[in-house]
């Protein structure tokens, strides 16, 4: 199984975070440690277990992140992200920056 890090947003939830990688709150539990009540904060980078990383349709940059290195860790075409998101400049994107990486 591979994994994802993953750092936690203001407003997120376990269950929801698992919704979006196609996870399970079980499994994103067990693998960080996590005991009932499930409780996560902002900034909380959590370790996603995930059967196979496809691309989510929607990305948050992290800081080093570029379109290039972004379309290279799910397979695809960074001209597609740059139209899907209208990027006028593909070499600057922002950490928290959320970006459409699917239709």
């Amino acid at each position: 199984m591979e994994t994802i890090t993953y750092t936690v947003r203001p407003g997120n939830t376990l269950y929801a975070i698992a919704q979006f990688f196609g996870s399970s709150v079980k499994d994103i539990a067990n693998a960080n440690g996590l005991s009932r009540p499930y409780t996560i904060y902002p900034g909380q980078e959590l370790i996603i277990p995930v059967s196979k990383i496809s691309a989510p349709r929607y990305y948050v940059v992290r800081p080093g992140d570029t379109v290039v290195s972004i379309a290279d860790r799910y397979g695809l075409e960074p001209e597609n992200i740059i139209c899907l998101n209208r990027l006028k400049n593909p070499n600057i994107i922002y950490p928290g920056q959320i970006l459409r990486l699917t239709k």
